[in-house]
């Protein structure tokens, strides 16, 4: 039997490759109530124990019973979060910290300290770059997409381009 012959099994597909359309959303909704998070901890001195918990008690599952989604307000988006992916990730970028700063720092322009950013910036970079380092089962490409999406619906173009820029060098040095 020639080598052409032998049927090959398909390749199996990321594990986020498989996530349904749900899953993907959870996860997304999931980033950006850690970029919330690690922001609220930054500039309330918040630990992570504390606003993990902030979260998951008064964030996750919903608006108020009764109420439309429209008069919960913007947080109603955050009832279909992954929970233990927000967990994960904001303890994680916590413990690393030291780790992540340095990763990201490396792929600033010269003479450009991490306290320059914006905080929300910052929370964009570190939530992402742990992400990278951390995650090997996520796609670089979706972990850049959504990082950027968030940096689009906090900033402009401008801000948007250059997370898209740190987090794809920061990719290539740890991927």
């Amino acid at each position: 039997m020639s080598k052409s012959n032998i049927p090959l099994m398909p390749e199996p597909e990321p594990k986020a490759a498989r996530l349904g359309a749900k899953g993907r959303q959870a996860k997304a909704v999931a980033r950006l109530a850690a970029v919330q998070a690690l922001y609220q901890m930054e500039l309330g001195g918040v630990g992570v124990e504390a606003v993990v918990r902030e979260f998951s008690d008064h964030r996750f599952g919903g608006g108020v019973e009764g109420e439309s989604a429209e008069a919960a307000g913007p947080d109603q988006t955050l009832a279909e979060a992954d929970e233990a992916f927000f967990g994960e990730l904001v303890r994680g970028v916590v413990a690393d910290q030291g780790e992540i700063d340095r990763a990201v720092v490396k792929r600033l322009a010269q003479n450009w300290k991490l306290e320059r950013l914006d905080a929300t910036v910052r929370a964009i970079l570190r939530a992402g770059a742990w992400e990278l380092s951390k995650r090997a089962d996520t796609p670089t490409e979706v972990v850049i997409d959504e990082y950027v999406e968030l940096a689009k619906a906090f900033f402009g173009q401008t801000e948007a381009g250059f997370v898209n820029a740190a987090l794809d060098a920061i990719a290539r040095d740890v991927r």
